[in-house]
Order: C-alpha cells, then structure tokens, then sequence
C-alpha cells in the first residue's frame, strides 16, 4: 500500500462524516446552532483535521530510517516493561511509574554524539521544499495528539459504545502521561533543541542570543505518537502498519523542521512505548 493510498483510507472517515452531517442538517434545518453557539463550541479532532486535511506528507523512501530506529526501541520496552510488570503488577500507578518510566530513558548523548548529530540535521534543513514545511508543519501540529484520536475514532465506530469510551479514556490518559514524562525528563537533562543550538535552522523561532531552551530530549511528540502506536496497534493489529507508519511520518517532520536530532527521536520513542505497555497493562488490553 502506498502512501497515497494510505492517507486517503486514513482519512476517508472524515468524508464520510461531512456526508452524515450535512444530510442531518437537511433534515433537522431546526437543530442547526447559531453562528455564536458553533463559535462557543469545542472542536473534536476530527472536526479539526477535516477542517484541516493533510498535504502530500513525506515519502516512504524519505521516512524509512528514523522509522526503522523507531520500531527498533520496541522489544527494548517490552522487556523494561516486564520488569516494571513482576514488580507492580497491574495495579495503576502513574506517579510510581512515571518515576520509574523516567530512570529507563536513556542517558543524554555525548556532546560529540549531539553535534554529529545536529550536522545530520543541519545537512537536512538545506534540502526543505515549500512542500516539505508543508507537510512538517501539518505533522508538528496534528502528531501530538489528533492524528491519534482520529484512528482511535475510526476503531470506536465498529465496537459497542461504552467500550469505545474506556478506550478513548485510556487513549487520553497515555498521551497526557507521555506529555508529562518526557517534559520532566527535558527540564532534567537540559538538553537544547536544534534550533537553539543553531538559531539559523528556523529563524521564525526569534531564539534570544544565549537562550538555554527550550529543551528536546526526549521528545515530546516522539513518547507521544509511540505511546498511541503501542496501544492502539494493541487494540486493532491489522492496522499496526499504518499506525507505525504515521509515527514515522511525524518524527521524520521533527528532523525536518529542526526540532529534534535523532537521539531525542529515540528516547522519546522508548518512553512512549513503555507508556503504551503500561496502559495497555492496567486497562486489561
């Protein structure tokens, strides 16, 4: 399946959504709100993604290596997880957790690995297209968490109701636990985004001369789309592809823009595919 394909059956819900509504608002034109009251109300992911479809996002080809480092951090997880799992069992826990979750991230890289790693970045930034911020940009915005809802919403339209609202429950609360990890950990190492260490990679940032942050490792948007991969893959595995798919996607578009070097990618991914194992755990998945 390619990736033309793969956007268009990842999406193809939302055709189907703008259909239903405006066939709705045919029939019941007296249920259709005031201007004000749509302007009070709170758009889902869904209705923000339809307002906001994606470009033409990155290639296969393009993707590929930080996807195959991404999937690589799985069985490291699992086998972390494992140990968290003899020890805690099932039990929720988040505060323990996040404790733990924290310790497993790997150490910060050296600051040879880091500058080699910016030059990658730095090398990458010289190769943008108007397309390619396009697409990043889409990424930056919808892969911390939209893109995520959106296939758990696709999931919940063929399982009962009360199922389908645990598990957007569920969804929820590892999202925010991988947001609030990796943000722990970034106050912790103190480690610079790329465009702070190099204020020329996006100078729409406007970085103040000696600025310290704001701080990249792990990745935010990596322990995130790894967290939602885990469980949702876990929920719906004939899809996992596709799920994997997007998560590459995303932190491809955090190389691209400058957000993130390789090793932020990495640890974010390890950190949210222990999220995701953990959630996955206590929700009884």
């Amino acid at each position: 399946m390619n990736a033309l394909r793969r956007v268009k059956w990842q999406y193809a819900v939302i055709a189907l959504l703008a259909v239903a509504a405006a066939t709705f608002g045919l029939l019941r034109p007296h249920l259709i709100p005031t201007a004000s009251a749509s302007a009070k109300k709170k758009l889902s992911a869904t209705d923000r993604i339809k307002q906001n479809p994606p470009p033409a996002l990155f290639t296969d080809a393009e993707i590929a290596p930080i996807g195959k480092l991404a999937a690589a951090q799985t069985k490291k997880a699992d086998a972390l997880f494992a140990q968290w799992k003899r020890a805690h069992g099932t039990t929720r826990d988040d505060k323990a957790f996040a404790a733990w979750a924290a310790q497993q991230v790997p150490a910060p890289p050296t600051a040879k690995q880091r500058t080699a790693e910016l030059h990658q970045v730095q090398a990458l930034a010289r190769t943008r297209t108007a397309a390619g911020k396009k697409a990043a940009g889409w990424l930056e915005l919808n892969g911390k968490k939209d893109i995520w809802k959106l296939y758990l919403h696709d999931q919940r339209e063929l399982i009962p109701a009360a199922q389908g609202t645990a598990e957007k429950a569920e969804l929820k609360a590892a999202l925010k636990l991988a947001k609030t990890i990796s943000d722990q950990v970034a106050a912790k190492d103190k480690q610079p985004a790329p465009f702070v260490l190099d204020p020329g990679l996006r100078p729409d940032k406007h970085i103040k001369p000696g600025a310290k942050g704001p701080y990249s490792y792990p990745s935010r948007h990596a322990a995130r789309s790894a967290a939602a991969v885990t469980f949702l893959g876990a929920l719906s595995p004939h899809r996992a592809e596709d799920y994997a798919w997007m998560r590459a996607e995303v932190l491809y578009s955090r190389l691209y823009m400058a957000g993130h070097v390789t090793g932020d990618l990495t640890a974010g991914t390890l950190l949210g595919d222990l999220i995701g194992d953990y959630e996955l755990a206590i929700s009884g998945h």
